[in-house]
């Protein structure tokens, strides 16, 4: 009866010991899918950033989609840390931030364009020629236009978009 018992609480850890590591395969298998089909998301804005370079400069501009509602855009850009970053714009539509971020003043609507920010790349050695070899990273946020209770619209650069709708999909 003893040689039973000890049987079957021997059984039972036993089963307790891969049941337990069972847990964690089965979440490994549910955890690696793969997906079939597509799904178009729109989250209510959305722009598209274009990035032109030549001369050791890239031409930055951000196009609001004829979707979108009005929003305010900022850029930063980075690049090695033996060279520098210049920013100018030509038409004084851009203003620098203490984050290190240029902001555009104007509110863009549906379907417009930015003005050029230009970034410029100095500090090149002169033996330098292939303008390829370089990366500067251009970053760039958008944020709906917020509008105080008199109607002034402002910036809140923590508002995110919450809400969206799934179009398409399988």
């Amino acid at each position: 009866m003893m040689k039973h018992k000890n049987l079957i609480l021997t059984a039972l850890a036993a089963a307790m010991v891969l049941t337990g590591a069972m847990g964690s395969a089965y979440s490994y298998f549910t955890t690696n899918a793969e997906a079939a089909g597509a799904a178009t998301i729109s989250l209510g804005s959305r722009t598209e950033v274009q990035e032109e370079f030549s001369n050791w400069t890239k031409h930055v501009t951000v196009t609001s989609t004829e979707d979108s509602e009005p929003v305010y855009v900022r850029v930063k850009a980075f690049c090695g840390s033996e060279y520098s970053l210049v920013y100018s714009d030509s038409e004084g539509n851009w203003t620098p931030g203490s984050d290190g971020y240029y902001y555009y003043t104007p509110i863009v609507n549906a379907g417009e364009t930015t003005t050029n920010l230009d970034v410029r790349i100095e500090n090149v050695p002169a033996d330098v020629k292939d303008a390829e070899s370089f990366n500067v990273v251009v970053i760039y946020e958008t944020t709906p236009v917020q509008y105080r209770e008199d109607g002034t619209p402002y910036a809140d650069w923590s508002v995110k978009l919450t809400t969206g709708t799934t179009e398409g999909g399988e």
